[in-house]
């Protein structure tokens, strides 16, 4: 196993930001995080060692989430690590096959260990086993940069607390606390104290716990369009509009009408032949219309959603698929909206204790945090 050598630390301090279970919040962790790490003065830079969605115009490996943060913060070229690897079919194809024998640990150390400044965020796989085909697991990868570990959970139920204990036994010291995250309103006492004080008497910090927040776990209009192969039919200028809910229009149109009215800020699936069930989706509170069936809808439909402001989505799939496919993006939900990067700074800011992090990690910001 590769390590830090004698005369080999690095200037910086490396925080690797971890998981155990895929979409668990830690890209939304980094934004915030980084976020008040700015606002301290501290020079820090950022890297996600194993990529998943590498932008297909850009011919570096440089992540598509690494990037959308440079965005967002501004680093210096410098400050901004590449990814080592995309993590996907091909490349484990590649590995298997004996087609890939590159040493990814040693080119950690070569890509990440030279890093300056005072903190180096890594963002890590989305499990634990996740990258263990590469010698890039998030354990591995802590152990060749000597780095820290933040886990993201998402507070789904209590169980989490044995897969919790479980990755502690796993990353022994190098877990310096959790953030538990997307805590239902009714669940959030016990959190704050039965599951807190359970887990602090187990040597478990609890840094944070961020209550649901429904605007994180919205998909914008030009997302959908994204995964669905969408055409836009009208109001290309409205794809910002963020969808909270999916409603699908195959009742009849008395049964829409009560069913479309006890929902906000919807997408509505519904055939391209369903003109009453079009009309009833834009009086009611929806976001964007989507057509199966490739049949066009009627001129007045049309022009009712330029009125409203309303985008109309034409897809080549039929309802069953589209509706997988929508449901599948909400689950893995990106924070590529300023919105969104705005609600989690502030939710970071009031439910995260960056103080203790910091104490953690023994650092001293340049500028008092609040």
């Amino acid at each position: 196993m590769l390590s830090l050598g004698s005369g080999d630390v690095p200037n910086a301090k490396y925080l690797l930001i971890g998981s155990i279970e895929a979409y668990s919040g830690k890209s939304a962790t980094v934004l915030g995080l980084s976020a008040q790490l700015k606002d301290s003065k501290l020079d820090i830079a950022y890297g996600k060692p194993l990529g998943n969605w590498v932008n297909d115009s850009d011919e570096s490996l440089i992540d598509a989430d690494v990037q959308f943060v440079n965005q967002i913060l501004q680093l210096p070229e410098n400050r901004l690590l590449p990814s080592l690897l995309t993590l996907n079919e091909a490349t484990i194809q590649k590995r298997l096959r004996g087609e890939d024998s590159n040493d990814y640990q040693n080119s950690a150390a070569t890509q990440y260990l030279q890093s300056k400044g005072d903190l180096v965020l890594l963002e890590g796989p989305g499990t634990l086993e996740e990258g263990s085909l590469f010698g890039l697991s998030l354990l591995e990868v802590a152990e060749v940069v000597d780095a820290k570990v933040l886990l993201v959970v998402r507070y789904k139920s209590i169980f989490f607390v044995e897969a919790l204990l479980s990755a502690q036994q796993r990353l022994g010291d190098r877990l310096i606390g959790v953030l538990i995250n997307d805590i239902a309103p009714e669940q959030m006492q016990t959190v704050n104290t039965e599951v807190r004080s359970f887990l602090e008497q187990q040597g478990v910090p609890v840094l944070g716990t961020l209550p649901k927040n429904n605007l994180l776990r919205c998909v914008s209009v030009a997302e959908l369009v994204q995964q669905l192969g969408a055409e836009v039919l009208c109001r290309p200028d409205r794809l910002d509009l963020m969808v909270e809910s999916l409603a699908i229009g195959a009742m009849n149109v008395n049964a829409a009408l009560k069913y479309f009215r006890r929902r906000q800020n919807m997408a509505v699936v519904t055939g391209g032949d369903r003109v009453e069930i079009q009309l009833a989706a834009l009086e009611s509170s929806t976001q964007c219309l989507i057509l199966t069936g490739q049949l066009p809808p009627p001129q007045f439909i049309l022009s009712k959603a330029e009125e409203l402001e309303i985008p109309i989505l034409s897809v080549d799939l039929d309802t069953l698929s589209t509706v997988e496919i929508i449901d599948r993006t909400f689950g893995q939900v990106r924070l590529h909206e300023p919105i969104k990067v705005q609600c989690i700074r502030e939710l970071m800011r009031k439910h995260f204790d960056i103080h203790r992090l910091l104490s953690q990690l023994e650092l001293k910001p340049a500028v008092a945090l609040p």
